[in-house]
């Protein structure tokens, strides 16, 4: 190769790499979705010296939950802080502002949906279970005791049928959020086992997709975490 032409190529590639750079570059804070509860977080008052607040991390499954059954969430000093379509990581990413700003005494953390319906990427079940644990070790480290919680029995996703072997999925993740849960003294709420069928899916009548639960069906999730709840509250001093 001519020298003179090889050093231009070499020049060209430099002058080029910061334009592919800034074109792969993503916007953390747009990924995050940092704004979706930023005002909201703004409204929070003040903690009160005798006041237990407890925040529910999750996706759409939590922000439905928040929806149906406003008073619930009200009446026990409950922040639903779920946004539609997240993944792990990005929980990971607004923990922070969502969760630890709030200065909840327990949070309760449901996350893998859809990170196995691969809505950020492919699908790393160790990736996925190190974000949640990262998320449970922050909150420990400022006090706050976590509520770990399984992943409610799919066998499909509607949004994206390319997905296979979803409930084994499912359960794997669950079984490994499980024993980190059990390792680590951390109390662990088992939603799937209540609410699936036969064959791993949701049972029928309390989802229509499969995926997210009926208002009533939320009734079930709210039976089984509000005394574990209670117990973690009664914990803090």
């Amino acid at each position: 190769m001519d020298k003179k032409f090889f050093v231009m190529a070499i020049v060209g590639l430099f002058l080029t790499l910061p334009v592919a750079m800034q074109a792969q570059r993503a916007d953390l804070y747009k990924v995050a979705n940092i704004k979706r509860f930023e005002a909201d977080n703004k409204e929070v008052p003040a903690k009160a010296k005798k006041e237990k607040r407890v925040v529910f991390m999750g996706n759409s499954i939590t922000e439905g939950w928040a929806r149906v059954h406003p008073d619930w969430f009200k009446e026990n000093n409950y922040y639903g802080r779920g946004i539609s379509g997240q993944t792990s990581p990005q929980m990971l990413l607004r923990f922070q502002a969502d969760v630890i700003a709030l200065q909840p005494d327990v949070v309760v953390i449901n996350a893998g949906t859809n990170d196995i319906a691969e809505n950020t990427g492919t699908y790393h079940p160790s990736f996925t279970l190190n974000n949640i644990k990262s998320m449970a070790e922050v909150a420990k480290a400022n006090g706050i005791k976590v509520i770990l919680t399984s992943v409610l029995p799919h066998d499909r996703f509607g949004w994206n049928k390319s997905i296979e072997n979803v409930t084994q999925k499912v359960d794997e993740l669950n079984v490994a959020i499980q024993a980190y849960a059990k390792a680590n003294k951390i109390p662990y709420v088992d939603y799937n086992a209540e609410m699936r069928d036969a064959k791993g899916a949701m049972k029928e009548g309390l989802s229509k997709d499969g995926v997210h639960p009926y208002p009533d069906a939320y009734l079930i999730m709210e039976a089984l975490v509000k005394p574990v709840i209670d117990k973690q509250l009664k914990k803090k001093k």
